[in-house]
């Protein structure tokens, strides 16, 4: 009770004598980001901060986001829009860190396979030059640059063990001022395996006479944060595990960046993997020690070790933290705005951002017959852990038609694919279900003929006349709901649903969960591919594209009824796909669905008993409601 009273006293405006009144203590909630920003980095530019993550293989890549307050963040730029060859999955960019120095906001890059290089730009919203190769070796990743006090600089740097067949080092080496090449070889300055094993994700700073290198360990979902010093960059290096899992709190907190603000606070961003929704993004108090060493988090227990916070008051005095926590994307290199992604380097001929809004994804010539191998998937990351996805899908086979060879449809990708496609057939657009790319027939959606007209005829520009063209047009809805499971982390559970009109919907028989891909969480989106040579392409338009994060802050509750939405509750006697009930066998069978309705979308389930659960009574009164009753807490 004593820490509810302190919770809400913190919320209160107290009236003060004179005219000032003290600002309310507005409070933040994590995580900060509910978004795929792997392996998060910050760096501050007045009252500005600007935050960069890894992209992996997908394009834009190094996304670079704003902020004012490190809790509501827009999407401003990206740093990287081309490669010098492809990419599969899991490949590229690898645990970036972003700097502001002499004028420059520099991004440096670790790549597994090819070495690390560098970008840099007068502006963060661009444009980046393009990448310059530091070093070309097998396995250097996380790299981290520091300008030192005598005008030398300096790069840390992890290695991958799957490349360079050793892990749990870390090195450091002379760099350039300007950023652009080393000075020398890198020396291993640290081995972890004996405390810290799987050490990585090097930050390097400079505090005071110490330098501090700022390394996860432990494994992305188990692990915790460490922190070394040293008075030489070279070492001795002293360690301290400074941020840690408890019971309770968010599962591997580490990997990420210390910052401070304008008024001499210190915070620092890390990421939780999360499984299919990604490696969302977590802002954690820290403070440092008159013994020089930081602490993350809280301390409950006075050991030294710091552990994730779920809320506390935002960084920046008089803010308040906008709901949800959701990212805004300015627009990109193709018209698209940033959320949107590829998972490969993008072809200019691919989409065509529509004036009036929405987008057209010509039909790739491809032999891709796995879906998640298509490098033509529009995609976003999952944006909450509950949200919805709706819109209209209209399909217009090529001309040149060869039924059966040309498709487009919705896709949820990750270790596993499932979605709503339309694919071409001489009867109309066959509305197919697609598991891991297993097929089956929902519906058959009929062509109707689009008449095209060619406006400008006279005297001298005789009149044009083209034979009409085939579309189908289908509305289409992507729910995802978190389904409790062993541990702290949810499985995302999806619901497809399809409508001829917006209005009338049908939801696909059973649900599908989405599984993380390589180092990435799931992701849901767009493609439009035939499997035939053409002079020319079918499309698959995209529009009234709606993604909804679901949440129920204070601020969203309705008070007048006039302001509720309509709403048709479901015929109890009628299947989620449309059949009847007519027997007492099926009646049980709708049961069961009914019953599932009630558990996912009003009460939720039981998360079970936990494991070596304990009780304790704390007080007991025996003359309670006047001696009728026996009152005890517990």
């Amino acid at each position: 009770m004593k820490r509810l009273l302190t919770l809400l006293a913190a919320l209160v405006i107290l009236p003060m004598t004179g005219r000032a009144q003290a600002q309310p203590a507005f409070r933040y909630t994590n995580p900060v980001i509910h978004m795929d920003f792997s392996d998060p980095d910050v760096c501050r530019v007045g009252e500005d901060y600007y935050l960069t993550a890894s992209s992996f293989h997908f394009f834009p890549g190094l996304p670079v986001l704003h902020s004012r307050d490190l809790v509501n963040w827009e999407w401003t730029g990206a740093a990287l829009t081309d490669y010098p060859e492809p990419l599969r999955p899991g490949e590229g960019v690898w645990a970036p860190a972003i700097r502001y120095h002499d004028g420059w906001f520099y991004i440096f890059v670790g790549d597994p396979d090819r070495g690390i290089f560098m970008v840099r730009a007068k502006d963060p919203a661009g444009p980046w030059e393009p990448p310059v190769w530091l070093v070309r070796e097998k396995g250097f990743i996380d790299p981290c640059p520091l300008w030192d006090d005598d005008g030398k600089a300096w790069l840390s740097h992890a290695v991958a063990g799957s490349r360079a067949g050793v892990k749990s080092v870390l090195f450091v080496a002379p760099m350039a001022p300007d950023g652009t090449r080393l000075e020398g070889p890198s020396r291993m300055v640290y081995d972890g395996h004996a405390t810290q094993p799987t050490i990585e994700g090097t930050k390097l700073y400079k505090r005071g006479t110490y330098y501090y290198l700022f390394a996860p360990a432990g494994g992305v979902a188990t692990g915790w944060q460490t922190v070394l010093r040293s008075t030489c960059i070279t070492g001795p290096w002293e360690e301290r595990i400074v941020l840690a899992w408890a019971p309770g709190t968010v599962n591997g907190p580490h990997q990420g960046a210390w910052v401070d603000t304008p008024a001499g606070d210190h915070w620092f961003l890390h990421f939780q993997d999360k499984g299919a929704y990604g490696r969302i993004v977590h802002l954690q108090p820290l403070r440092w020690g008159e013994d020089g060493w930081p602490m993350i988090g809280e301390d409950p227990d006075g050991d030294g070790v710091g552990q994730p916070v779920s809320a506390a008051p935002m960084p920046v005095s008089g803010r308040f933290q906008a709901a949800p926590p959701a990212v805004k994307a300015a627009e990109g290199p193709w018209g698209l705005p940033l959320s949107w992604q590829y998972p490969s380097v993008p072809r200019a001929t691919w989409q065509y951002a529509l004036p009036e809004g929405g987008v057209r994804l010509f039909s790739v010539w491809d032999d891709s017959q796995t879906i998640g191998d298509c490098p033509h998937l529009l995609q976003q990351m999952f944006p909450a852990e509950r949200f919805v996805v709706s819109g209209q899908l209209s399909f217009r086979p090529s001309p040149k038609r060869q039924p059966g060879a040309e498709r487009g449809g919705f896709v949820v990708t990750g270790a596993g694919t499932a979605g709503l496609l339309l694919t071409d057939t001489p009867e109309g657009a066959a509305l197919e279900w697609v598991e891991n790319d297993t097929a089956e027939r929902l519906s058959l959606i009929p062509y109707q003929e689009v008449n095209q007209a060619f406006p400008y005829s006279s005297g001298n520009v005789p009149a044009v006349h083209y034979p009409p063209v085939l579309e189908a047009s289908v509305w289409v809805r992507l729910e995802v709901r978190p389904r409790a499971v062993e541990g702290n982390v949810p499985e995302a559970e999806c619901r497809f649903s399809w409508s001829p009109d917006g209005k009338r919907w049908t939801r696909v028989p059973g649900t599908f969960t989405a599984r993380p891909g390589k180092w990435t969480g799931a992701r849901f989106g767009f493609f439009c591919q035939r499997f035939f040579g053409s002079n020319d392409a079918g499309w698959l338009e995209v529009r009234q594209l709606e993604v909804k994060p679901e949440f129920a802050p204070l601020e969203g509750f309705l008070y007048d009824e006039k302001a509720v939405p309509a709403y048709t509750l479901p015929d109890p006697l009628a299947f989620s796909d449309g059949r009847r009930v007519k027997s007492v066998k099926d009646w049980e069978k709708r049961r069961r669905e009914l019953l599932r309705l009630f558990r996912d979308e009003m009460y939720g389930s039981s998360p079970g008993r936990p494991e070596n659960q304990q009780f304790t009574i704390v007080d007991e009164d025996p003359s309670a409601l006047g001696g009728k009753a026996l009152r005890r807490s517990v």
